[in-house]
C-alpha cells in the first residue's frame, strides 16, 4: 500500500510532462516583444475610422499582453494597417415594410501587415482581420452607425491580436 502511495504523486507529474507556462507564439513572431503600432490608413468614407482602428488594436495589444507597444524606434517590430471596409446589411426588416430595416450588422475589415522594424523588407506577417456588430435603425442612422462601430473594431482588432500572438 505504501508503494502505491509513493507512485502517486510520481504519476501526477509525468502527466504534466507536456505542458508548460506562457505563451506559444508562432515561429515567426518567437524573437518579437515589442511591436510599434504608427496610424492605420482609412480606405473607407468613414471619418476618423482609422483612429479608433488604431486605438482598438492597441487596447488588445496591451489586454493580451503577449508583446508591449512602443514607439517605432525601440520596437521589434512595426504593425502597418488599413481599415479596408465598412460593409452594412440588415438583419431585421420592419414587420410591414421589408424593404425598411431595423436592425443592422456592420461588419469591419482590416487589412494589415507586420514588418521588421530593423529591414522593412522582411514580412513577419500579414493578413485581414475582421470584426462585427449590430445595431437599430433609429432615427438617426449616422449616430447609430458611429455608435456601433467602435464594437466591431475591438472585435477585429482582438482577432488581428489573437492571430499575432496565437497563430489563429
Amino acid at each position: 500500500m505504501k508503494f502505491f502511495l509513493f507512485l502517486l504523486p510520481a504519476a501526477f507529474s509525468i502527466s504534466c510532462v507536456g505542458y508548460h507556462l506562457g505563451s506559444a507564439k508562432p515561429t515567426a513572431m518567437r524573437g518579437i516583444r515589442t511591436i510599434a503600432v504608427p496610424m492605420f490608413s482609412n480606405a473607407t468614407l468613414h471619418p476618423r475610422a482609422e483612429a479608433i482602428a488604431t486605438s482598438a488594436v492597441t487596447s488588445a495589444f496591451l489586454q493580451d499582453g503577449t508583446y508591449r507597444i512602443m514607439d517605432a524606434d525601440h520596437a521589434d517590430a512595426r504593425l502597418e494597417g488599413t481599415v479596408q471596409s465598412i460593409a452594412y446589411t440588415p438583419i431585421r426588416g420592419a414587420r410591414f415594410d421589408t424593404l425598411l430595416p431595423e436592425e443592422l450588422s456592420n461588419t469591419v475589415t482590416l487589412r494589415w501587415t507586420l514588418r521588421d522594424a530593423r529591414d522593412p523588407t522582411k514580412l513577419l506577417a500579414s493578413g485581414t482581420s475582421t470584426g462585427s456588430s449590430q445595431l437599430f435603425a433609429s432615427s438617426n442612422l449616422q449616430t447609430a452607425r458611429n455608435s456601433a462601430l467602435p464594437e466591431a473594431l475591438e472585435r477585429a482588432g482582438e482577432a488581428l491580436v489573437s492571430r499575432l500572438s496565437n497563430g489563429f
